[in-house]
């Protein structure tokens, strides 16, 4: 009688518990593979998918700046190191911008790089309509 209590129905609550024993056993084995495949499957296919939408984004920049310091020369200019990396054979513009104490834009300027070299390190200047406390770079891209 006590094994009866201890006994549940077969295929009434999921898989048992020992795995071994009767086709349950087996037919668990083959779900467990299945998944353990399907989820490898899906795991690669992920990865790939991240691999190529980050080839394409670093592919895609044609052109890329970095500001490597600015210096407020006057009330009227603000002066910009910019140094751009792009193909040889490719003309690019950046976008440089002078903001006032209070996060206003006072001067705005596009610096264009011709076809030829593939880094430049440039000084530009940006004239301002006020002081300015701040130089960026918005960005670059193909011309």
């Amino acid at each position: 009688m006590a094994d009866l209590a201890h006994k549940v129905p077969e295929g009434r609550y999921g898989r048992t518990t020992g795995r071994t024993g009767g086709a349950g056993g087996r037919s668990d084995a083959r779900t467990d593979r299945r998944l353990k495949i399907t989820g490898g499957v899906l795991g690669v296919l992920m990865l790939a998918l991240i691999g190529w939408i980050g080839v394409s984004y670093i592919a895609g920049q044609d052109v890329s700046g970095e500001l490597i310091k600015y210096k407020v020369v006057s009330d009227n200019a603000v002066q910009v190191h910019l140094e751009v990396r792009k193909d040889a054979g490719v003309e690019g513009v950046c976008t440089l911008r002078a903001r006032a104490e209070d996060g206003g834009e006072v001067g705005r300027k596009s610096a264009t790089f011709d076809a030829g070299s593939s880094r430049i390190d440039e000084v530009i200047t940006i004239r301002t309509t006020a002081r300015a406390t701040s130089g960026e770079l918005v960005g670059c891209q193909q011309k």
